[in-house]
């Protein structure tokens, strides 16, 4: 069943995290200069009063589909790496109160919001890695949807935690309305929330300095993932990540813990 939000309840949403304080005057910029309410509406995906969990923590992954990937020989690489994390999560005792979301990096949604039992896994059906690196654009509505999410569930009395991870093998290539520090605004409201965790992935690409691309979007450093251009190291850094949601699963002082300390804890 659908998020009963549309593009005006998004608007409503967002207007309401920020009368509460949760997003400043920069991050509601960054959602509300474009109407983005039909994009973020596709990730939306469950109604929050179908999931009876007494918290919930919003698992989400944004896979690059940019032509590069394919080029480099990473597509298969990539939807393991997205299947990790799912099966990381489907092992945790916690998984009943955990929603999954896919959106790939030039906007397509494989997975709005949904229980993790019913995601729909990657593999080369429903994965072809031929466009471009709208890295800012899909950036403000992949974080976009994770708060309007994030909202709703707290609107109606239920805690939640979010991990997000952002995964690119390049630069910001083609974004037409968002810049990096439109990114940096809404990390910043998510960061000082204290409830959400906004990780990325730079694939080695031969010439991005991927720490500085992802600073400039307001990522910390220690949720930074910058494996080489092996299939191995590749896996082995989602794998990382996949532990790292598994652990935010198990409670809010797990949590703590897991945000405090980063990948590298």
């Amino acid at each position: 069943m659908s998020s009963k939000a549309n593009g005006g309840g998004i608007r409503k949403l967002f207007d309401d995290a920020h009368a509460e304080g949760v997003l400043s005057p920069a991050g509601l910029q960054a959602l509300t200069v474009v109407d983005l309410g039909a994009q973020i509406q596709a990730g939306l995906g469950v109604c929050v009063e179908d999931v009876q969990s007494s918290e919930v923590v919003l698992v989400t992954v944004m896979p690059d589909d940019s032509g590069s990937i394919d080029y480099s020989g990473h597509s298969k690489t990539v939807c393991d790496g997205h299947n990790l994390v799912l099966d990381a999560l489907l092992a945790s005792k916690q998984k009943d109160g955990v929603l999954f979301h896919t959106r790939y990096l030039n906007g397509f949604v494989l997975n709005p919001f949904r229980p993790v039992e019913d995601v729909v896994r990657m593999h080369a059906k429903n994965y072809r890695a031929d466009s471009g690196t709208p890295l800012y654009d899909q950036a403000v509505v992949l974080l976009g949807t994770v708060l309007a999410k994030a909202q709703e569930f707290s609107a109606n009395g239920v805690p939640v935690r979010t991990v997000t991870l952002l995964i690119t093998d390049g630069s910001d290539q083609h974004s037409t309305q968002a810049k990096a520090k439109d990114v940096a605004a809404l990390v910043k409201d998510l960061k000082r929330a204290e409830n959400h965790i906004v990780a990325a992935m730079g694939i080695d690409d031969g010439s991005t300095d991927f720490r500085r691309v992802f600073r400039e979007m307001g990522i910390d450093d220690k949720w930074i993932l910058t494996p080489g251009q092996s299939a191995q190291e590749i896996r082995a850094a989602f794998q990382v990540f996949s532990q790292s949601a598994a652990r935010v699963s198990q409670g809010a002082a797990s949590f703590s813990r897991t945000a405090l300390g980063g990948f590298g804890q």
